[in-house]
């Protein structure tokens, strides 16, 4: 079965660890990104997760990053654990990227 904990890599660089995952799903750990829009330096930022327990060890998943440390955004993401051919673990995911704007007009351009 897939195992969440311990550190992931993504092809950008981006790095995240996942301390520990309960017997309910619940997890957290720190995201440590590569990437950056912010003016401030990136710093390790806060995620919870949970994951859905699945008898094949597949799960799917999800967690919120809150970019706190350095920027006024929040990211989450949602993917799946698969076991791939050479028995290495590799999650798929996908994400927003919320980003605070100041008026509601500008609302249109603060999710990517």
């Amino acid at each position: 079965p897939c195992n969440l904990t311990g550190w992931w890599e993504n092809e950008l660089g981006s790095k995240m660890q996942v301390f520990k995952v309960g017997n309910d799903g619940t997890f957290s750990g720190e995201y440590h990104t590569a990437v950056s829009s912010a003016e401030k330096p990136i710093q390790p930022s806060p995620l919870i997760g949970s994951q859905h327990l699945d008898e094949d060890g597949q799960c799917t998943f999800g967690f919120t990053v809150n970019w706190k440390k350095f920027s006024d955004s929040t990211a989450v993401f949602v993917g799946q654990c698969f076991n791939g051919d050479d028995d290495k673990e590799v999650l798929h995911t996908s994400w927003l990227l919320r980003e605070k704007v100041d008026l509601e007009p500008d609302d249109w351009k603060a999710t990517r």
